[in-house]
């Protein structure tokens, strides 16, 4: 008697990579060419000012990482590195400095500064022209409602790389999961912006696999490792993850979620890069409106 022949189960598809490297790369080079024809024009070079309080290990490597890109960029790179000790009003007179010195184009306070200090002060303490990092009131109100100022620079990424990508957001539903100033909030704006239908989670969301699995566009952006699974996903969902855990792993659990999503970023190589190049590229932007 023949033997019945034996189905195998379909693989899952996978998803494809949103590669940020590539595209970052590609801006950075664009920002190198008109930071150099500025230099030339004005005789000045592009200047971003950095600030550092304390000696956080992960804040200093990624204040390191920002100068050097700078100075392939042709950008010139100010460090100024605070004690962990520093108050309040100490780095508010630092940033109000920094905003009146004509030599320094664009501003980047690195965040956290410690819980001694009120960070929205010293954020607010930074002139709108040099918001090049986008966490002023004026810049996630300009960014809104679509005036002229600085875009927070992950979400501003995020916006960047889908649109590399071909993905259309008019119409479509996208499920931000955080809130916070400069990341879950305003890319939700640049969403809406671009007339999507956005719906924000957090921590107390009831129910939050019911939500994400109607979203087209799902943003991750909880700072918790793995904590979104393919469970969370919408076959065929857009999965950017904005999340960078130690370990170098995202918000997202990847190898699950990447038989669900039609398009992924990676942790790390998505996100990360456009963050960076988005940064160097609103220094230029800065400096081409104040000459």
């Amino acid at each position: 008697m023949p033997t019945a022949p034996t189905t195998q189960s379909p693989t899952p598809p996978i998803a494809r990579l949103m590669d940020g490297s590539v595209l970052a790369r590609r801006m950075v080079e664009q920002a190198a060419e008109r930071a150099a024809l500025l230099t030339r024009r004005t005789g000045r070079a592009p200047c971003l000012a950095t600030v550092l309080v304390g000696d956080d290990p992960a804040s200093v490597t990624y204040v390191r990482m920002k100068r050097s890109r700078c100075e392939k960029a042709g950008i010139r790179s100010r460090h100024i590195a605070l004690p962990a000790a520093t108050t309040t009003a100490e780095l508010v007179d630092t940033l109000t400095a920094l905003s009146d010195d004509p030599e320094v184009h664009g501003i980047l306070l690195q965040h956290p500064v410690g819980p001694h200090i009120d960070e929205r002060a010293a954020f607010e303490a930074i002139a709108p022209a040099k918001d090049v990092d986008g966490v002023t009131y004026h810049s996630f109100a300009a960014m809104s409602f679509g005036a002229d100022g600085f875009a927070s620079c992950t979400p501003a990424g995020i916006l960047r790389l889908l649109d590399h990508y071909g993905v259309e957001l008019a119409g479509k539903h996208a499920v931000v999961v955080g809130r916070s100033a400069i990341l879950g909030r305003p890319v939700g704006m640049l969403l809406l912006g671009r007339d999507a239908t956005v719906t924000y989670c957090h921590s107390r969301t009831t129910d939050l696999a019911a939500l994400t699995r109607q979203a087209d566009v799902l943003v991750a952006a909880v700072g918790r490792p793995r904590f979104l699974t393919g469970d969370h996903i919408k076959p065929g969902a857009v999965v950017i993850d904005a999340g960078y855990n130690p370990g170098n792993v995202g918000d997202v659990d990847f190898e699950s979620a990447r038989t669900r999503a039609s398009l992924i970023t990676p942790v790390p190589g998505g996100v990360g890069p456009m963050t960076i190049a988005t940064l160097l590229t609103q220094t230029v932007d800065a400096a081409e409106r104040q000459s």
